[in-house]
């Protein structure tokens, strides 16, 4: 747990594999609990600065990292496992677990799910309820179920179009609207 984290209300801790905290970690959690899990072998990463928001829920099998000065909002799911088959909750599944990588300076809203095998790039924001099953490039807007790129995002806007990508095909159209 690094220095001056700090953490208001219940949090339901299970750790199993190894958990590191940054600095400046911020975890509200006074009306509903914020749970951290990890498995045996599983590793979960928290970025300094990064605030956790009530009923967040984080559980890693294999891992979750997650970046510097992100905002995790109510009730988000992030999870890197399917954990079991349906109808056979007691037994979990022996799916191949795949790790979830979030980027430095990421929002995701409010009842936002992350689910296994996803990377989001930095300065990209993830809408309210939206279920992310595939990964995010850097600085976009991504919303729905499943959760499709919306628009591009700019300097102005706080999350600046690296110039690696500024003015490719991809790029154009999301800054555009239009998809790719």
């Amino acid at each position: 747990m690094g220095a001056l984290t700090r953490v208001t209300g219940r949090i339901a801790v299970r750790n199993s594999g190894t958990m590191r905290i940054g600095s400046r970690v911020r975890m509200w959690a006074k009306a509903n609990p914020i749970e951290l899990t990890t498995l045996p072998g599983g590793e979960l990463v928290i970025g300094d600065g990064t605030s956790i928001n009530r009923g967040v829920c984080l559980c890693a099998r294999a891992a979750v990292r997650i970046g510097r000065n992100c905002g995790i909002g109510n009730d988000v799911l992030i999870l890197d496992s399917d954990f079991h088959e349906v109808g056979h909750h007691s037994e979990l599944r022996t799916d191949v677990p795949a790790a979830v990588v979030i980027g430095d300076n990421v929002w995701l809203a409010s009842r936002s799910v992350v689910l296994k095998g996803v990377t989001i790039g930095d300065g990209a924001v993830v809408c309210a309820g939206s279920v992310v099953v595939t990964s995010v490039p850097p600085y976009t807007m991504v919303g729905g179920s499943p959760a499709r790129a919306i628009r591009r995002l700019t300097p102005t806007e706080g999350a600046p179009v690296p110039a690696s990508e500024a003015g490719t095909p991809a790029a154009d159209a999301l800054g555009s609207g239009r998809r790719a």
